[in-house]
């Protein structure tokens, strides 16, 4: 199985999937980019996955159908484009003879899922994540709460650590940029910098990131730290708890320049 990122609109990423006949597909917001790569590697659109209803998430997928021979997935509890098959937390995602674990991660949107392809002969674990963990950073709180923004991280946190993030934006440069001001004294973070803006000034992509790597660096999954919880309390003062922190940085991050 080859993992490929297809850039689309000025930072998101199109997740592709493929055996070198048949391919999957995650967030097409448009279709131009996943028509390119199938054509390009002669690939059979297989099927589709959706985490959330955002436009640039699934703009794409009625313009593929006419390529696409199988499912489109989706959360059920989301206006996804018809038809498509909904799926809700503890279900199950057949593609390519790959069976995806369904978790139900709220917060940026309300119905939000991620997909989890637990370790096999294709390699380390995936996490098509969505817009609900970045690396370094979370998603804005456009339909969910604080407290289930923090479940959702903690489930996806409490996944293995050699999971491969695959998120949906470019991102982790500014997120570190935040991070660096919540820890200033984290010497991981420092470090992941560095390597991003090499790899970034050399037309690089920083992503998949790893969860281990996101406990390290990620504010969002530190919520416990002591520095963090500092930080959090210097923004609002009498913060305390996990849900209150997130959502002390979650503000904070909202206005970050």
């Amino acid at each position: 199985m080859r993992l490929l990122a297809l850039p689309a609109f000025t930072d998101n990423y199109i997740w592709m999937l493929h055996d070198g006949v048949r391919a999957l597909v995650v967030d097409p917001g448009e279709a131009a980019p996943v028509e390119a790569a199938l054509q390009s590697q002669g690939l059979q659109l297989a099927g589709i996955l959706v985490t959330h209803h955002h436009g640039d998430h699934v703009g794409g997928v009625d313009a593929l159908r006419p390529r696409l021979d199988g499912p489109v997935f989706g959360p059920a509890r989301e206006r996804i484009p018809q038809p498509f098959t909904p799926l809700h937390g503890g279900d199950q995602a057949s593609l390519l003879g790959l069976e995806f674990q369904v978790i139900d991660v709220p917060g940026h949107t309300a119905g939000h899922i991620a997909y989890f392809l637990p370790e096999g002969a294709h390699g380390a674990p995936l996490l098509f994540c969505g817009d609900t963990l970045f690396s370094a950073g979370c998603g804005r709180l456009f339909e969910g709460s604080p407290a289930q923004m923090q479940a959702s991280l903690a489930a996806l946190a409490a996944l293995p650590g050699d999971t491969r993030v695959c998120c949906a934006h470019e991102y982790t440069l500014s997120n570190l940029r935040f991070a660096a001001a919540v820890e200033p004294h984290n010497p991981a973070i420092a470090q992941h910098r560095a390597w991003c803006e090499t790899e970034r000034a050399h037309g690089g992509i920083t992503l998949p990131s790893t969860l281990a790597l996101e406990r390290q660096i990620n504010p969002f999954l530190r919520l416990s730290q002591p520095d963090v919880v500092r930080a959090a309390q210097q923004r609002r003062p009498g913060t305390h708890g996990d849900v209150e922190v997130l959502a002390a940085l979650r503000e904070w991050k909202n206005g970050f320049q």
